[in-house]
C-alpha cells in the first residue's frame, strides 16, 4: 500500500511538473524582489509573454506529432516585413496587412507540412531549409535595413479590451482557448495524439496520418505569424533580428508546460500557457533581481535545458511506472 501511494504521488508530481516549477520560480523571484510580486509586473510578464505563446501554441500542435518546426522565427520575421511594405509603401489598411502576414505565415506552414508529408524530409531538416529561406528573403525585401510601422499598428498592442485586459493579452488567451477546444474536443485533436503516441498504430486505425501532421504544421505557420504581428504591434519596428532565436523559446515555453519532444502527451491549457509565462518571468525576473546582464542568456539557455532534461525524465518515468502497475495487476 505504501509504494502504491508513492507511486500515486511521484506520478501526480511528475504530471504537474509545469505548475510546480511555476510556483517556484514565481516564489524565488518573489523574495529576490519585491516589486516582482507587484500587480503591474505580472501584467507586464503577461503581456510580454504573449506573442511567443501565441507561437508555442503553434508549437504544440507541431510536437504534439512528435515533430518540430524551426522556422517559426524566420516566419514571423517574413510575415511582419511583407505586412510592414505593404503598409509602408502601399498604404495597405492595418487590418488587410494583418490578413496578408497570416496568409504568409499559411504558406511557410503549407511548405512545410508538404516538405515533411510528400516529399518525406524529417522535420528537423525540413524547417531548417524553410528557416533559412524565410530570412534570406526578409533581408532580400528590407536590405537589412529597419522597417518602422505607423501609429495605427503600435496603437494595438497598446488597446484595451474592456478597458482593463491588453489586447495582445487577450488574443494569447484567445488562442489558447481556441487551441484547447481543438485538442480535447476534436476529432482532429484527438488524431494528432493518436499520431504522436504511435503513427504506425493510428495508420492502422485509419487516419489519415499526412493529413495531419500537415495541418499541424499550418496552424503552426499561421499562429507563428499571428504572434510576429503582436510582437510588431509592442514593438513599432522589425529589425534584421527580428524573431531571431524564438523557435527556441516557443519550444521550451511548450515543453516547459508538459508538452512532450517524443510526441502524443502535452496541452495548451493551461500547459503551455504556463510555460510562456515561465519564460517571460525569467526574464523579467532576472532584471528585477538586477542579474548581470551578460549572465542572463546563461540563464536562459539553462532554462530551455531544463526543459528537456524534465521531458526526457518525466517520459522515462511515466512510462517505467505504467510498466511496473500493468506487472502488479497481473501478478
Amino acid at each position: 500500500m505504501i509504494g502504491t501511494r508513492r507511486d500515486k504521488m511521484l506520478v501526480a508530481a511528475l504530471r504537474h511538473t509545469p505548475l510546480i516549477l511555476f510556483a517556484l520560480i514565481f516564489v524565488t523571484f518573489g523574495l529576490l524582489s519585491p516589486r516582482f510580486l507587484t500587480y503591474q509586473s505580472f501584467e507586464n510578464i503577461v503581456k510580454q509573454a504573449s506573442y511567443i505563446g501565441i507561437v508555442a501554441v503553434g508549437m504544440t500542435f507541431v510536437l504534439l506529432t512528435a515533430g518540430i518546426d524551426l522556422s517559426v522565427g524566420s516566419n514571423m520575421y517574413l510575415s511582419a516585413v511583407v505586412a510592414g511594405l505593404l503598409i509602408r509603401d502601399h498604404g495597405l489598411p492595418v487590418t488587410l496587412a494583418l490578413v496578408v502576414c497570416l496568409a504568409v505565415g499559411l504558406l511557410f506552414g503549407v511548405v512545410n507540412a508538404l516538405a515533411v508529408t510528400k516529399l518525406r524530409i524529417i522535420p528537423f531538416v525540413a524547417t531548417l531549409g524553410t528557416l533559412w529561406v524565410g530570412r534570406g528573403l526578409g533581408l532580400w525585401l528590407t536590405k537589412s535595413a529597419l522597417l518602422e510601422f505607423p501609429e495605427s499598428v503600435t496603437r494595438i498592442g497598446a488597446q484595451r479590451l474592456f478597458g482593463a485586459v491588453p489586447l495582445p493579452v487577450a488574443v494569447f488567451l484567445a488562442v489558447v482557448l481556441c487551441a484547447a477546444i481543438l485538442l480535447r474536443w476534436t476529432a482532429f485533436g484527438r488524431q494528432l495524439y493518436a499520431v504522436g503516441n504511435d503513427i504506425e498504430a493510428a495508420k492502422k486505425a485509419g487516419i489519415n496520418t499526412a493529413r495531419v501532421r500537415g495541418g499541424a504544421f499550418v496552424i503552426c505557420g499561421v499562429l507563428a505569424a499571428l504572434g510576429g504581428f503582436i510582437s510588431v504591434a509592442q514593438l513599432g519596428i522589425v529589425s534584421a533580428g527580428f524573431g531571431e532565436g524564438r523557435e527556441f523559446d516557443a519550444i521550451a515555453a511548450a515543453v516547459l508546460g508538459g508538452t512532450s519532444l517524443f510526441g502524443g502527451i502535452g496541452s495548451v491549457f493551461p500547459g503551455t500557457l504556463l510555460g510562456a509565462v515561465l519564460i517571460q518571468m525569467v526574464t523579467i525576473g532576472l532584471v528585477s533581481a538586477q542579474v548581470d546582464l551578460y549572465f542572463q542568456p546563461l540563464v536562459q539557455a539553462g532554462i530551455i535545458f531544463l526543459a528537456v532534461l524534465l521531458d526526457s525524465v518525466r517520459t522515462r518515468q511515466l512510462a517505467w511506472l505504467g510498466r511496473r502497475h500493468i506487472r502488479i495487476e497481473e501478478a
